[in-house]
């Protein structure tokens, strides 16, 4: 299928947009083993708006800047997704939809932005208090950095990116992300 440019920027505006079908190669792979999420998440904490503090440079994503994600549940079960960033001044937003991977515990999801292509998330790790999470999917080649603060104190970030690394990333990889 040939996508449009329109068509590729809908689907690939943001982080969990559809991973494979974006325009332009993936990134370089920052963990060669990626690992299982490591606890289970529960939904309605999860839910809500996210900043994104960091990520994994990728094409879809390239000079996006105030990189947001809303997450709610509708009525048929589903989550809604709503991501945002701007881009040259603009703001684009892109509307998806997820749903839980059974016996995940909630920590995997797959999410669509484009008819019935979906794409994985996974919660790798999260703050007992839902206070920041890190997100990836198999490949190793996506990776993203997400807190419910726009600016995140020092302590927080330097957790994060502890974290990171001890989940088998490679930080050098690692894009900030400018919320200001």
């Amino acid at each position: 299928m040939i996508l449009s440019t329109g068509q590729r920027l809908a689907l690939c505006t943001l982080p969990i947009a559809l991973l494979g079908a974006c325009a332009g190669s993936p990134g370089p792979v920052g963990n060669n083993a990626v690992p299982e999420p490591a606890k289970a998440v529960e939904l309605d904490r999860y839910l809500g708006k996210w900043f994104e503090m960091a990520r994994y440079e990728a094409p879809f994503q390239k000079d996006c800047e105030g990189v947001t994600a809303d997450y709610a549940l509708r009525e048929d079960g589903k989550i809604s997704v709503v991501n945002s960033c701007t881009r040259d001044g603009k703001l684009t937003t892109a509307d998806g939809k997820a749903k839980i991977v059974e016996g995940s515990g909630n920590a995997k999801l797959k999410v669509s932005f484009f008819g019935p292509f979906y794409g994985d998330y996974w919660i790798l790790d999260r703050a007992d208090d839902y206070g920041w999470a890190i997100v990836g999917e198999p490949s190793g080649r996506y990776l993203w950095m997400l807190t419910r603060q726009a600016q995140p104190d020092a302590a927080t970030r330097a957790l994060i990116e502890a974290r990171v690394r001890e989940l088998g990333y490679d930080w050098n990889l690692v894009r900030v992300t400018d919320q200001s």
